[in-house]
């Protein structure tokens, strides 16, 4: 048994002497094969090493900012569309101006005015028609236009008198919201121009795609001729929208003001109470009866009457 063992020990270590043998003879072989052809030397000069010294980094090239739109250019390359947009904008200002001065409460309803009447309708059984109509023709303005219709009723019923009063004053609302009504339409107009440019414009950039010259590409042409189609949209709504703003705030602002002018001359009207039947306004603004009356004499009401009746019955009596 143990002369066996020894048998294979001695026939593994014959293996392990030869694969060591072998590796020695291939390392000899390498190393005269690298013996025979050697690597040149590499040399480095100084020059070259100042050369790496001194050559500064490249600068990275940054990108290229985009341009800031101009707007004038783009009004300009608007077209002839920006022709009535700019006319509209003209009217929208002029006509926003305007009503802003002339829509105010003293100018449709005077301090002076306002301040006479009151004194002569207080109390309102003192209310003087004559002198009234006298104020409102030396202070003329919207109020003074509606009181007058009242006063030249003198004598009538009150309900026709105050009939008379509103009439006139919607007559003087659709009078001061005429110009209003400019500036609605221009807010609703506008836009359309606007768009209707911005149809032409494309139209006309896609027509140009069709015949590109080498040197443009399909996206690039389509790209400018969109943006500055556009342009006439942007220019519709940018007037469009202050127009309709200061439409609906003049609208409101002067339904306020007439609001209050038909309370202060209804409230007019019960001054005008004790002349019923009785006594109106000739046309030089003087009060004198009734014409179903005698002349020059004002018959009384009804319970300043009846009380003259029952004295004069007392007296007789007497």
């Amino acid at each position: 048994m143990n002369r066996i063992l020894l048998t294979k020990f001695a026939r593994l270590h014959l293996v392990f002497l030869l694969l060591m043998a072998l590796h020695l003879v291939t390392a000899v072989d390498c190393q005269a094969q690298n013996a025979s052809s050697p690597n040149p030397p590499i040399t480095i000069e100084a020059d070259d090493i100042q050369g790496l010294l001194d050559e500064s980094p490249e600068k990275v090239a940054k990108p290229e900012q985009p341009t800031s739109i101009d707007l004038l250019t783009l009004i300009l390359r608007g077209g002839a569309f920006m022709i009535p947009i700019g006319i509209m904008s003209l009217m929208v200002v002029t006509l926003a101006v305007e009503r802003m001065i002339h829509l105010r409460k003293e100018c449709l309803l005077p301090r002076n005015l306002e301040r006479e009447l009151t004194l002569l309708n207080s109390p309102p059984e003192t209310f003087n028609p004559s002198a009234a109509l006298k104020s409102c023709k030396n202070h003329p303005s919207a109020s003074s236009r509606i009181i007058q219709s009242m006063l030249v009723r003198t004598g009538q019923s009150l309900h026709e008198i105050e009939h008379a009063g509103l009439e006139t004053a919607q007559r003087e609302i659709d009078k001061c919201s005429s110009s209003i009504r400019w500036l609605t339409l221009a807010g609703a107009a506008t836009p359309l121009m606007g768009l209707l440019g911005t149809v032409w414009g494309m139209i006309m950039a896609f027509h140009e795609s069709s015949t590109l010259t080498p040197d443009r590409s399909r996206s690039e042409q389509l790209s400018e001729g969109i943006y500055t189609a556009l342009t006439t949209t942007l220019a519709g709504l940018a007037v469009a929208i202050p127009a309709a703003i200061l439409a609906l705030y003049l609208e409101n602002r002067l339904l306020k003001i007439f609001h209050s002018v038909e309370e202060f001359a209804l409230d007019l009207s019960p001054g005008l109470t004790r002349f019923i039947g009785r006594g109106e306004l000739n046309s030089t603004g003087q009060l004198t009866t009734m014409r179903s009356q005698s002349p020059n004499t004002v018959t009384p009401p009804p319970n300043e009457q009846q009380g003259a009746t029952s004295q004069a019955i007392t007296e007789g009596s007497h």
